[in-house]
């Protein structure tokens, strides 16, 4: 875990405009095969806890699960991870309205835009929708939200809208609140069983 840790450091540095000498390096030693890229940290937390429901640890299997700060920065990490890079197999997931940075990005790349997974709005609400509303409400209920979640109902904003948009535009309204529901809602899942783009994407590694 430390050196996989070191590696993501290294990986950050690297694409701020740094040295790649020690991504190298430790992309040897880890036995790296293939980068998972991420938009971002909520993704990251839900792709790594139902990799472990599933009784797996991708770092162990060759595989890093990168958060890149957005998809306008995939051409960067697909440039150093990829082909032209560290020549890893890429493969991702990212929302639909973000596609066309992942098509863009991983074809300079000389990578496949087919090995990445598309959320038909983003994860939340795939996550949403295969757990139902009434299961996310008790989550947020037991995680002490239940008051914000009530006062946020209130605004005009979120009137007659579907109840699927107003929890997945919730889970967006506060600082890591979307990092810490990306790892709870997918603890409730039944892990055979998630959203489609998750599923295939950690049947694809």
């Amino acid at each position: 875990m430390g050196d996989m840790t070191a590696f993501h450091d290294e990986i950050s540095g690297w694409a701020a405009g740094g040295s790649g000498d020690t991504a190298r390096d430790l992309a040897t030693s880890l036995e790296l095969r293939t980068a998972v890229l991420l938009e971002g940290p909520s993704d990251l937390a839900a792709v790594e806890t139902l990799a472990a429901r599933r009784g797996r640890d991708l770092a162990a299997e060759g595989v890093c699960v990168v958060s890149m700060g957005g998809a306008m920065n995939v051409a960067r990490y697909a440039s150093l991870l990829g082909p032209p890079g560290l020549g890893l197999r890429l493969t991702g997931l990212c929302d639909a309205r973000e596609q066309p940075y992942y098509d863009r990005g991983l074809r300079r790349a000389d990578a496949s835009p087919e090995d990445v997974f598309v959320c038909t709005a983003d994860l939340e609400d795939e996550l949403v929708r295969t757990l139902g509303p009434p299961t996310v409400e008790e989550i947020i209920r037991v995680e002490g939200d239940l008051r914000p979640w009530q006062t946020f109902l209130h605004q005009p904003a979120q009137h007659g809208r579907p109840r699927h948009q107003q929890l997945r535009r919730f889970l967006g309204t506060k600082k890591g609140r979307k990092i810490r529901y990306g790892t709870l809602l997918v603890e409730a899942l039944d892990p055979t069983r998630p959203p489609a783009p998750l599923d295939d994407l950690l049947g694809s590694l």
